[in-house]
């Protein structure tokens, strides 16, 4: 079995289309055709059924797939390993929280850009669930999430503690009186964000259920709406700094045993760990143990 018959068969299975699979190959229809049937003549089983819109896996297909996967991500890792002399350099995605990546990242991406000019650098945000699957599947080389976090296939390290608050509308100075309506509303990220399951927990421990959801696609959105008296969210109360100076909104810090939590770097056991990402990892642990806790000059100005 050749290695790159199961590069062909993972790129017709992840794409659904002999033609589709040629397209990000860079090559003809005609050849991967060829490859899958000479691969399936080799095992003696069929991978593929016909379908109105492509080709789908049968069984077999589905059996192999994880191998093939794990077969390609080794060849690459491999080369990548051959290639790296120690230098950071080359492409580098990294996966951040957007709260991370305001509050605690901006001030540091500077210096690692400034240290290591030879590394493409990329950010990707998004929620923790989106987060942890970019890391299992490769598609970053490692994220900061919000903890805990339980799944064999990771490694992690805690890198920053944050200490979460409410934010409501300045004319909600309390924050019972705030529950106290008939419809109190959440302002969140989509699914899959760690701090909207963790409001909604918190909700739920106060007695208050089945709270109506306005999700919004960015931290400004989130803190506008807020501001607007449309709903509460819940942030780093670091991130709040300068929103509860100019009046913006009404800060309500939890109690250090409901609002603790912890961001932290995960990244596949597996995995090749370039000379890029270690640097990076080793940057990031200086960086945060030589600068004070975060505070008000850190945080996100929304305009």
């Amino acid at each position: 079995m050749d290695a790159s018959d199961l590069r062909f068969f993972e790129q017709v299975a992840r794409t659904g289309g002999m033609s589709r699979a040629a397209d990000k190959l860079h090559t003809v229809q005609s050849n991967v055709t060829t490859r899958i049937r000479g691969l399936e003549r080799e095992l003696g089983v069929s991978l593929f059924t016909r379908t109105a819109r492509g080709v789908a896996l049968t069984p077999a297909g589905e059996r192999l797939l994880p191998f093939a996967a794990r077969i390609g991500q080794l060849l690459d890792d491999a080369v990548r390993a051959a290639q790296d002399d120690g230098v950071p350099q080359g492409k580098l995605v990294i996966g951040s929280l957007e709260t991370t990546a305001a509050l605690r990242l901006t001030p540091f991406l500077s210096q690692f850009v400034e240290a290591f000019p030879g590394v493409d650098l990329t950010l990707r945000t998004g929620t923790s669930g989106e987060l942890i699957e970019d890391v299992l599947e490769h598609r970053v080389e490692g994220a900061f999430v919000c903890g805990p976090v339980d799944h064999p296939d990771l490694v992690q390290r805690t890198i920053y503690s944050e200490q979460l608050a409410i934010l409501t509308a300045r004319r909600f100075p309390s924050l019972s009186d705030y529950l106290k309506r008939n419809d109190p509303r959440i302002v969140v990220l989509k699914a899959g964000c760690s701090y909207r399951l963790m409001l909604e927990g918190w909700l739920a421990r106060q007695g208050i259920v089945g709270v109506r959801v306005l999700e919004f696609g960015t931290l400004e959105a989130i803190i506008g709406c807020v501001e607007a008296g449309l709903g509460m969210t819940l942030l780093p109360e670091a991130l709040t700094g300068t929103l509860w100076q100019r009046g913006r909104v009404f800060v309500h810090p939890l109690p250090p045993a409901e609002g603790a939590v912890d961001t932290l770097f995960v990244r596949r056991r597996d995995a090749y760990q370039s000379s890029a990402l270690k640097a990076f990892l080793t940057l990031t642990t200086q960086h945060h143990r030589s600068a004070p806790s975060a505070s008000p000059s850190f945080a996100l100005e929304v305009k």
